[in-house]
Parts: C-alpha cells; structure tokens; sequence
C-alpha cells in the first residue's frame, strides 16, 4: 500500500485515553469509574419524544430544513436568559453560537486563537478533551497550577510574565474535570483583574456550573469581564441529554462572528431538528425542577463514593471533596504509577482513568479519576472495593 501523506498536524494528535478506556470497560463484568457519563435513568426520555413529536407535527418542515449557522433564535434567546440569570453573563442572542457539542466549540477555539508555537495556558490538571482539541493546532502548552481553591494567580502572574505569546487561557471554574474542584470567589476575582492586564483571551468552560450540591452560585468568569476577552462554552449534555449534542459558545459579538465563520466551514449548522427539540422542551418543562432532580442522585452517589472510598482505600490514597461535578480526583504515593496500577483494576474488573494525561505535558502519574455519577450505589461500593484491592495488591 502506498505510503499515506499525512499533514504534520497529525504528528501531534494522540488517542484519548479516556474513549480507549471505555472500551475496555465495556467488557462482561467490568465496572467502570472510568467515563464522564451522565445517568441514562434520569434522561427525560417521555418529554423529549414529546417535545419531538410536537416540533414534527407543528413545524416538521421548517425542523428537517436548514438553519442558520448561528442557530435556531428561539433557542439562543433561552440560552442566553439562562446564562445571565444563573451565571451573570450579560448576553443577548447575538452572543450566542449554537456548536455540535462543547468538544466543536474548543476546537473552534483552537482553529480562532492558536498558531504554531503560541503559548495557551491550561489550569492543571485539565479536561483532557480539550487538549486533545487544542494539540491540532501545535501549540506550547503552559501549565498553571491549581490547589483546593482553583488556579493560582502568583503562578499565572510568572507565566504571563515569562511568555510574550500566550494566546489564551483555558480554565474550568466550576467543578472542574478532572479534579472536581470550585475555584473560590477571591480566586475568580484575583484571576480576571490579573489577565485585564494583557491582551489575552480567557477560554471559560462551563459544562458542570449548574450541578452544584452545596451553597450557593458563585459568579462566573465571564460575568466578571470588563474587555471582552471571555469565551465561555456551555452545554445541555450535562443536563438534559448528551446524544444531542446541543452546545453554545457566549462571548462579544466580534468573536462570534469569527466563530461563525469557522462553523461554516466545520460543518455549516447544527441540528436544525435537535436544536428545536430542545427549545419545545424547555418550553413545556421546568429544566430547574429537572436540575434538581439530577443533583440529588448525584450528590447522594459522590457521599457514597466518598465513604466508600474511606472503607476500602489504604491511608495513603488522598482524595478531593468535590461540592458538584460529576468527579473526584485520587492522589496515589508518588511511586505510584496508576497507568500500572490499571492493569491490575482491570483484571479486578473495574476500570478508572490515570490521571497524567490530564496534564498535557506529562508527569504527575500517581494520579487517577473516580466517575460516581453513572453508577448505582451497590456498584459504586463492589467498584470502590475492588480498586482498593487493587490499591493494597500494587503497593
């Protein structure tokens, strides 16, 4: 066969050790702690067919024709009300992109913001999609470290100071992924008045805002931006349905016509059909009441997970507390290797992630990511159990 010519770009490009991971925990009897998936049993699935059958014989030919590429308005115009009131954003429809998922809306991030060599400072460690995403377009990555309370300024400030080429900065506030932390308000604060001093655009990815288990909203980033230079991604696949495939990018209405502009290229529009399935079902539903309901199981399945892991994990294991999300982080002795240490969970049938590739320049491979919303409490408790064994077997 003839030899393939690739672009160099691909030289670059690197198997998500996540979507590798879940197909080997899809074996007979394997519990996995692995994926960020959702709970199927909450997925409004009545009022979703309703909502489908509504748009279908009220508007079925304006659902199955083309839309614009900015998306359907009636939607936009929801997502925008929401965000302003739930996170401050200050948006009309005009700053709203619908995008095919929030995984397009990074890497239009990446194809907008990066060429060769510039610098894009991730919060560390970081959701490894979006490295993934970023990693086509060949930048330097610059890790800024994180601790309980979120992104540390001092760190960030010497790295803003190092790198003329910082081109963005891409964080998650809220309940982050993989570590499932919050930053703090003083650290949100502390954070937007240091990069109002450079010509940089903040990347803020939103997809677990709304899963909060304890206190109160704190205000997001982008409702804190006095320049314009926050983009912020959010999602309904953590709400309502991730086969939909339904996202939005928010930001000030010069980005999002760029944005537009590389959407046309991508794939033109979204799901015309998708989209305004949604918009029914926001229409006919109370999304909150539904948000609510999703808190509940998964704040009782984190608590369970939490004891669990205290009954059956050796003393030397840490672990985060998270206060929403749908993860939390373990921190193995550092002659850990948990890539290693898979290999015996797997034959114990469970499956986790390890935790380097979730810093894009490696290291840091005492570390693993613990899933407990996909999973019913007896399963969380026979996974837990079975990676302690695994934990006791490999130190």
């Amino acid at each position: 066969m003839q030899e393939r010519r690739y672009a160099h770009r691909m030289g670059n490009m690197r198997a998500s050790d996540i979507r590798e991971l879940l197909k080997m925990s899809t074996s007979p009897g394997v519990i996995s702690l692995a994926g960020g998936l959702p709970a199927p049993e909450l997925f409004p699935t009545q009022d979703i067919a309703d909502a489908s059958c509504k748009v279908l014989h009220e508007m079925g030919q304006v659902a199955l024709q083309y839309t614009t590429t900015e998306g359907y308005a009636p939607l936009r115009e929801k997502i925008a009300a929401r965000m302003n009131r739930l996170f401050g954003a200050s948006a009309t429809a005009d700053n709203v992109l619908i995008v095919s998922g929030s995984q397009q809306g990074l890497d239009f991030a990446g194809k907008l913001l990066i060429d060769d060599d510039d610098v894009l400072v991730c919060e560390c460690p970081t959701y490894v999609g979006a490295i993934s995403a970023f990693r086509a377009y060949l930048p330097r990555f610059e890790e800024a470290p994180t601790d309980d309370h979120g992104l540390i300024p001092e760190e960030l400030a010497k790295i803003l100071a190092r790198e003329p080429r910082v081109k963005a900065i891409y964080v998650i506030p809220d309940f982050q992924n993989p570590s499932g932390r919050c930053w703090s308000l003083e650290r949100r604060q502390a954070f937007m008045e240091l990069v109002s001093q450079y010509n940089v655009v903040v990347l803020e990815d939103n997809p677990y805002g709304e899963l909060r288990y304890e206190g109160e909203n704190l205000p997001s980033l982008k409702s804190m931006d006095k320049k314009g230079q926050v983009v912020m991604f959010g999602t309904f696949s953590k709400i309502l349905a991730p086969g939909m495939r339904i996202a939005w990018i928010l930001a000030e209405k010069d980005l999002v016509e760029k944005f537009v502009l590389i959407k046309q290229g991508a794939d033109l529009q979204t799901s015309t059909i998708s989209q305004m399935e949604i918009n029914a079902y926001l229409e006919d539903n109370d999304i909150d009441v539904h948000v609510e309901k999703i808190k509940k199981l998964y704040r009782a399945r984190r608590d369970y997970m939490v004891q669990s892991i205290q009954r059956h994990f050796p003393a030397e294991v840490t672990m985060t507390y998270p206060t929403g999300g749908l993860f939390l982080w373990c921190t193995l002795p550092e002659s850990c290797n948990a890539r290693e240490l898979l290999k015996i969970a797997l034959e114990k049938k469970v499956a986790f992630v390890p935790g380097g590739g979730f810093f894009p320049n490696g290291g840091h491979e005492n570390t693993m990511r613990l899933n407990f919303s996909n999973m019913p409490e007896d399963r969380i408790e026979e996974g837990i159990s079975r990676l302690g064994a695994a934990i006791k077997a490999f130190l």
